[in-house]
């Protein structure tokens, strides 16, 4: 049953126009639209050899410019607890992730509902760097438990045809938000920068307004 989704969701980022068509035919227009931007940018998608072992997830999406492990899950819940086999292949995503730099995901697909059924779960890591940093900060990651454990909740996920949006963006739609998110921060140090001097003005000129009547208190005494 795992791998009739994983075929599902290959022949989706693979960009083949059936694929696509099959899983977003009962989306409005504008979700189709996002959706099927992957058939102009596809990924070259693999099936990771002993499924789920060592990182690699169940699928493997490769190209020139992002790569990210995927785990694939299907299930009739809106949430999945990992313990036992599915908390070893989190651990599992999340050491790949760490030691080279990728972007593991989770692809859930909520059996029995209509529109978009998929989501899109990112594993928290620390290593990303470039375009990968930029895409990571607009996937949400897993939920937590109130043990802080690490679990899937459906609700909480970023639907498909909004991720492939994000993924088969222009590189220069990319730079121009990482550009954005530069000018945002330098424009917060620079404000930062002039609320402290102005700040430091202003200690120094107080001792200085103070000075005559100081001056007249050490008269008064004299006299």
């Amino acid at each position: 049953m795992g791998s009739l989704y994983e075929r599902e969701l290959r022949a989706v980022l693979a960009g083949e126009p059936d694929g696509v068509r099959a899983v977003t035919r009962s989306c409005n227009p504008s979700e189709k639209a996002r959706a099927m931007q992957v058939i102009r940018r596809p990924f070259l998608v693999v099936r990771a050899a002993g499924s789920g072992v060592g990182g690699a997830g169940d699928l493997l999406a490769i190209r020139g410019d992002v790569s990210f492990p995927i785990e694939v899950k299907a299930n009739k819940e809106r949430r999945i607890y990992l313990s036992g086999r599915t908390w070893e292949q989190y651990e599992e995503l999340k050491r790949a992730g760490e030691a080279c730099g990728l972007l593991p995901i989770y692809a859930y697909r909520l059996k029995g509902v209509r529109g978009d059924s998929w989501r899109i779960l990112r594993v928290e890591t620390t290593s990303l760097q470039g375009r990968l940093a930029v895409i990571a900060n607009r996937i949400p990651a897993l939920p937590l438990t109130r043990n802080s454990r690490p679990y899937l909740d459906w609700e909480a996920g970023l639907p498909l045809h909004r991720f492939l949006s994000l993924l088969c963006r222009d590189e220069e739609s990319y730079e121009a938000t990482a550009t954005s998110l530069r000018a945002r921060n330098n424009a917060w140090l620079e404000r930062e920068e002039r609320s402290r001097a102005e700040a430091e003005e202003e200690a120094v000129a107080v001792p200085k307004e103070l000075a005559p009547a100081e001056e007249w208190v050490r008269r008064f005494r004299r006299s």
